[in-house]
């Protein structure tokens, strides 16, 4: 059985989309070369949400243009609604009306034994939550947007503590240096 893993780009302010999920905000940066083909290799489905959704066949034309990884990876996406009725018809593209364990459980299926990536903030939340979310692996970008969907909202409760994954100690932090970018 696969795992289900939360894979997001953020920003140093801690956002994974802009106001309206937009995700402009990271034209011209990119992530360390080999590490979209390794999770490419290891996808066996995609579950998203629908306010997402929405927002990406609002902001962008053409099918081909919003699959996963730019078309490099294909296979089932799933996208939990509470209104599955009123869903645009795309090709590919499977609306689940249930809870977030089942969508998970329907997500892990179609997987065929490789991992269920999440593509939803909220979602990846509610699998914290449950007990449910494997692995997440963030891809912090050089840029602070100020507002947006925020990485992880979680007023009120206790703190969630992660391994880090690599060698040496999982508990240790991750230093990093930054300096503003010269203008253009």
């Amino acid at each position: 059985m696969g795992k289900v893993l939360w894979h997001v780009a953020m920003s140093l302010d801690g956002f994974v989309a802009a106001d309206g999920h937009a995700m402009d905000w990271m034209s011209g940066v990119r992530v360390t070369p080999g590490v979209h083909e390794e999770s490419i290799a290891r996808i066996g489905a995609i579950l998203g949400g629908r306010r997402g959704f929405d927002a990406l066949v609002a902001r962008v034309p053409g099918e081909v243009a919003r699959q996963p990884y730019g078309g490099a990876w294909s296979g089932p996406v799933f996208v939990l609604t509470h209104h599955p009725e009123d869903a645009p018809a795309e090709d590919g593209v499977t609306f689940l009306r249930c809870d977030v364990r089942e969508a998970v459980e329907i997500g892990l299926a179609a997987a065929g034994g490789k991992d269920l990536e999440l593509h939803s903030q909220d979602i990846a939340r509610q699998c914290v939550e449950l007990g449910i979310l494997d692995e997440f692996q963030v891809h912090l970008m050089p840029v602070m947007l100020g507002s947006g969907v925020r990485l992880f909202d979680n007023p009120g409760r206790k703190p969630v503590r992660w391994d880090r994954v690599h060698d040496g100690d999982p508990a240790l932090a991750v230093d990093l240096r930054y300096r503003l970018a010269a203008r253009h």
